[in-house]
């Protein structure tokens, strides 16, 4: 099982795809993992069939990944290191970004942190307006409080619904140091960033004002799909592969 250790931190990870191909990181979101996120959406698949060299990381707290009890351990800025940290254990300089939701968010951090690291940034699931009001209630509901709010409800059955989460861990992360960027760190950005969300997801609003934010950016909406069924959207798989392939 390929790992790494980040900031005293053990990562899984996967590498797929022809050993000379172009690297792009993959970055799951919230409660889920690579294998869900990117291989069962078909995602790994398409990628390596047109030639990328895919570097799939299990964020802390999900997957294979050490799963901290500590909310402080998922600080965006340590969870962006992470990604880069996962680029110097394989030798790399610089690759491409794939991130989803949480892991958009990540990604956000990353090329705002770590600019020299990433050639392009696809960003999905991501939008201008952080939905930071409910992180206490989804807290709550996967320690196990009964809570009167659907979106918790509903970030806690996706979690438990999979033996391997571990819950607090999960609550810990959705408790993380967080917060919006500030706007001269989204106009300070250089690598080319593609956003995309789904017409219908009600988690990423402001996707469109968040692009219009960063100099260059481009948006996609994703026709007739909410925050899950854009994952595997043939039309988000499409444009990705077609801006990554721009120079």
């Amino acid at each position: 099982m390929p790992r790494f250790v980040s900031q005293a931190i053990g990562l899984h990870y996967v590498v797929a795809g022809p050993a000379h191909g172009r690297p792009i990181v993959l970055v799951h979101g919230f409660a889920s993992d690579y294998q869900l996120n990117w291989v069962g959406t078909r995602w790994q698949e398409t990628l390596t069939r047109a030639g990328w060299r895919v570097l799939g990381l299990d964020c802390r707290g999900h997957g294979r990944s050490d799963k901290p009890h500590d909310p402080a351990a998922y600080a965006r800025s340590a969870m962006a290191a992470d990604a880069v940290a996962l680029l110097d254990h394989l030798g790399l300089e610089r690759a491409c970004y794939l991130g989803y939701s949480m892991g958009a968010r990540i990604g956000l951090e990353t090329v705002m942190s770590h600019p020299g690291r990433w050639e392009r940034a696809v960003l999905g699931g991501l939008g201008s307006v952080q939905p930071r009001g409910g992180a206490e209630l989804i807290a709550r509901r996967l320690r196990g409080e009964p809570v009167e709010d659907p979106r918790a409800e509903e970030f806690y059955r996706f979690a438990a619904a999979r033996a391997e989460n571990d819950l607090e861990a999960l609550a810990c992360c959705i408790l993380g140091p967080d917060g919006p960027p500030a706007a001269g760190r989204l106009a300070a950005i250089e690598c080319p960033v593609l956003i995309a969300a789904g017409d219908r997801d009600p988690i990423a609003r402001g996707a469109r004002e968040l692009a219009a934010a960063i100099p260059g950016a481009r948006f996609i909406p994703i026709p007739g799909r909410d925050h899950l069924s854009a994952v595997p959207a043939r039309a988000f798989k499409e444009a990705a592969l077609a801006f990554l392939a721009d120079d």
